[in-house]
């Protein structure tokens, strides 16, 4: 347990920092992108933008980060990672505002966002290939799910330091000084973080020799559930629904297999962080709600998120990640439009209000469950942390980096209340047809490899005995 404590800690800071900087998006925007005479609107545009330009990193973290992890060994890339994310996070407790610096403040905090988001998108496809690389036979869906369960702690917890910050100090200390404090806070959590890695052994690698390279295709075979191609995928092997991992002789990444998984995880990124981030916000901005009544209605989001991300991934070991996936994505697409409208209406009591958003969050966390062991299941372990990295970021910049910033604008520009909803549902329209695209394989059932239940070490072993029989012929 060790491996996942240690692997899914990092993504705790990481996500209690994105939360802060959701949360308290309006204070930010008033201290670093509000000169004399600027509109709050345009200024907390300026502060998403700033917030989305850190996701476009990701992509860039994920491939400088992940090659080093593939070609070398995890922890002391993980090491790495989790300082830097760790000093770039405290360090705009510390920076100066607009007010003291002019109009160097926003460019200091846009730098250190720029420096967050190249550590996240390391973090991710190393910790991610940690856990699911040290899970047993049959629970890599649950192992993988620690991962996402760690965004919904890491989201209560921002949720929770910046509802307190904002509840026990007034508005003035809450602006003069008392957003410091949240961003500070990351520094005892990363030190945590960084002991639990120092003290980490390496794990082996699934479907690796001891030099880290797949030995063949068997391990990856082994590993082959719906998220994924049985065989080696990163050797230019076809898998039973269209996919490569990368080229003959797997020196890379393929392109085609990186932009499914982009496919079937953009869904949960776009409502995750609708629902999840950008909420407190557009409560503020469209509805109109002061700033602790926001925070306090994200929390039974969060609540639900939490609730739902380790039976989704424990479910997904026993029937396939894509069916639960596909569940929560079309409920998305269904339920979205009538959640926003339900929480505008002033005649909805506060529990009801409380209810939807905490069901909301239990959907994206039937497809957060899922998807960092479907990610991990796509890509052969030599180019694992670089490929599930970069899809995972990819999505990220697009579908959650931007998702504020699209949001924010729009509603501006078009008056429309209901734009956060047509964002969550669209995406998870397309995330649904990605999903359901291809064969369902037989192997999606507990007993296959990869899945829950007695039978998946058997269904191990048997994959493997095929990947011998497949290099003798």
């Amino acid at each position: 347990m060790r491996a996942v404590a240690a692997g899914s800690v990092g993504n705790l800071v990481e996500w209690y920092e994105f939360g802060v900087y959701g949360f308290l998006a309006t204070v930010l925007a008033d201290r670093f992108f509000t000169p004399a005479g600027g509109g709050a609107a345009e200024a907390l545009v300026r502060t998403y933008a700033a917030f989305a330009l850190a996701f476009f990193f990701r992509p860039l973290g994920a491939a400088l980060f992940g090659t080093l992890g593939d070609r070398t060994r995890r922890r002391p890339v993980l090491i790495g990672v989790i300082t830097l994310m760790t000093a770039s996070t405290a360090l705009i407790g510390l920076l100066p505002t607009y007010a003291t610096a002019g109009a160097a403040a926003p460019w200091l905090l846009t730098l250190l966002r720029a420096l967050q988001g190249l550590s996240a998108g390391g973090e991710f496809g190393g910790a991610v290939a940690l856990m699911t690389e040290s899970a047993p036979p049959g629970r890599r869906g649950l192992y993988g799910a620690w991962q996402s369960f760690t965004v919904a702690l890491g989201l209560l917890a921002g949720a929770g330091v910046a509802t307190a910050t904002a509840t026990l100090l007034t508005p003035a200390q809450l602006a003069a000084w008392g957003w410091r404090l949240p961003f500070l806070l990351a520094l005892p959590l990363g030190l945590v973080a960084l002991w639990l890695r120092v003290g980490l052994d390496e794990a082996p690698r699934a479907g690796a020799g001891e030099d880290g390279g797949p030995r063949g295709g068997a391990g990856v075979a082994a590993w082959g559930r719906d998220g994924g191609p049985p065989g080696d995928a990163g050797a230019g092997t076809r898998s039973r629904d269209g996919l490569t991992g990368g080229p003959p002789g797997g020196a890379g990444v393929g392109v085609r297999v990186v932009l499914t998984a982009v496919g079937r995880v953009m869904g949960w990124s776009a409502a995750g962080y609708t629902f999840l981030v950008v909420l407190p916000s557009y409560l503020q901005v469209a509805l109109h709600a002061d700033v602790r009544q926001a925070l306090l209605a994200t929390v039974p989001a969060d609540l639900g998120f939490a609730a739902a991300i380790l039976p989704a991934g424990l479910l997904s070991d026993r029937v396939g990640r894509r069916p639960v996936m596909l569940t929560g994505a079309v409920l998305v697409t269904a339920l979205a439009v009538p959640l926003l409208r339900l929480l505008q209406d002033d005649g909805t009591s506060a529990a009801a209000k409380g209810a939807a958003t905490a069901a909301a969050g239990a959907v994206v966390g039937l497809m957060a469950g899922p998807g960092p062991a479907l990610l991990a299941e796509m890509f052969p372990a030599r180019v694992r942390w670089t490929g599930l990295g970069l899809a995972y970021s990819l999505s990220n910049a697009v579908f959650s980096g931007c998702a504020g910033l699209i949001i924010t604008e729009a509603v501006r520009r078009t008056g429309d209340a209901d734009v956060p909803a047509y964002y969550a549902a669209a995406a998870c329209a397309v995330s649904a047809l990605v999903l359901a695209r291809g064969p369902w394989r037989a192997g999606t059932r507990a007993g296959a490899p990869g899945g829950g239940g007695s039978g998946g070490a058997s269904g191990s072993r048997r994959a493997l005995r095929r990947g011998r029989s497949e290099r003798c012929g």
